[in-house]
């Protein structure tokens, strides 16, 4: 059995991965480790690579993706599939540096969580890091949960906290309020951060979307998942409050000015737009809890594997 269990996404990384793994096994040292490489679907030869390092190094276990389904799947099966009592994650873009991960395991002594922190990080400010920042503000301030940097994978966990955590969607930046939901104790730790060398980042303005539309469902799931009726029971009376003052204004106008069409005008558009975007975003978050229910129900996973090296996997 392992000491430590080794999670790492892979996307198109071809030139990165046997300088990373080199790196791993220089960092892990004495340890006793496994290498978990999810292959997401990669199209670039990742996949030969991966395959002649796992036929070098028994320690290097693979899972291939028949397509790419992203990260927070890749993480998810390398997760259940892990053995050791402490995992570390990790990029396989070299970004995140490998001889952090001693400093990572040696938190896990008091703590059951370890999160790197980019302090000095190396990424375009204006597309990477900025945004970064603005997200990373609102989350620890709507969860409660202050980290400095959610979007960093360079983690260490105690496998009881992490091995079982639901993911789905871009659920995996969230993974430390899913832990302190069960109690885990975190820390963060500033971590080296260097710029890329070989192929292309996957990351972008767009996932700040994605990042804000995620968070509203876990602030739902976190508030509102027990007493749902506290959240749709608000949002109603915002909504029937919001409609008696547009009738009210709509009569007012009407009695009080000749305003005729801007009363009419009020009195149908505006309530109309907030109901409308008020259903849109209730049947977001209903089919977001649906999901979440098929997949938990069904133990059906939210990805496929093609094949695998150097261990079993279930057909999923």
């Amino acid at each position: 059995m392992p000491e430590v269990s080794l999670v790492i996404p892979v996307f198109d990384e071809r030139d990165n991965l046997q300088p990373l793994h080199a790196a791993i096994v220089s960092a892990i040292g004495d340890r006793d480790f496994e290498a978990i490489y999810v292959n997401d679907g990669s199209t670039d030869g990742s996949t030969e690579v991966l395959n002649a390092l796992a036929e070098s190094d028994e320690r290097v276990r693979v899972l291939h993706f028949t397509r790419n389904y992203g990260q927070t799947a890749a993480l998810r099966a390398g997760l259940r599939h892990t053995r050791a009592d402490a995992i570390v994650t990790l990029d396989a873009d070299l970004q995140n540096d490998p001889a952090d991960i001693p400093m990572l395991l040696a938190e896990l002594e008091e703590n059951d969580v370890a999160c790197g922190w980019r302090k000095s990080r190396k990424d375009a400010f204006l597309t990477r890091t900025f945004p970064s920042r603005v997200a990373n503000a609102l989350i620890s301030k709507l969860s409660k949960v202050p980290l400095h940097d959610y979007g960093c994978t360079l983690r260490a966990y105690r496998a009881e906290f992490i091995r079982d955590v639901p993911l789905y969607g871009e659920m995996h930046r969230f993974i430390p309020i899913y832990v302190t939901w069960a109690g885990a104790r975190l820390t963060e730790v500033p971590v080296r951060h260097h710029p890329r060398k070989h192929g292309q980042s996957k990351y972008g303005l767009s996932r700040v979307f994605k990042v804000l539309l995620d968070l509203t469902t876990l602030k739902f799931l976190r508030d509102f998942f027990i007493t749902p009726i506290y959240f749709f029971g608000w949002v109603g009376l915002l909504l029937a409050l919001a409609g008696l003052f547009c009738g009210a204004a709509a009569v007012g106008l009407t009695v009080w000015g000749d305003w005729d069409s801007l009363a009419l005008g009020l009195a149908l558009l505006s309530p109309l737009l907030m109901i409308f975007g008020a259903v849109e975003v209730t049947l977001g978050i209903i089919a977001e809890v649906l999901i979440r229910m098929h997949h938990e129900l069904q133990a059906k996973e939210p990805y496929k594997i093609r094949e695998s090296r150097n261990l079993s996997v279930d057909s999923d």
